[in-house]
């Protein structure tokens, strides 16, 4: 669906991010890249890095996130800043939804 000016979530595919994480990729131009991640409760996102500018924006739910090595409690509403290459990963501790931003797009997702 690269460059649909519309990208309705009942038309986007569902893929495994994961052990109890499930990915939608959204909307998406080969600079900018909207993906949701929906965590069971217990759900990692293994530690990872990759040369991708990332901002993370909690939708729902709770997460222990390690970005370089220190690690915070978010919650909804809170957002992260991955700059490229920097080592991140995330634990849920109460389901949730993280929304991602990617710049450029990833091109693994798709």
């Amino acid at each position: 669906m690269m460059n649909e000016r519309w990208v309705f979530h009942k038309d986007t595919e569902a893929c495994s991010g994961g052990a109890g994480v499930v990915r939608r990729v959204l909307a998406y131009s080969k600079d900018l890249m909207c993906v949701e991640n929906t965590f069971e409760q217990g759900a990692r996102g293994s530690l990872h890095h990759h040369p991708h500018t990332q901002i993370t924006y909690v939708v729902s739910g709770e997460f222990e996130f390690e970005i370089d090595g220190e690690k915070k409690i978010v919650k909804s509403g809170d957002t992260m800043l991955k700059t490229n290459d920097v080592v991140h990963g995330c634990v849920c501790l109460k389901a949730g939804i993280l929304l991602d931003i990617f710049n450029p797009m990833r091109e693994d997702f798709v």
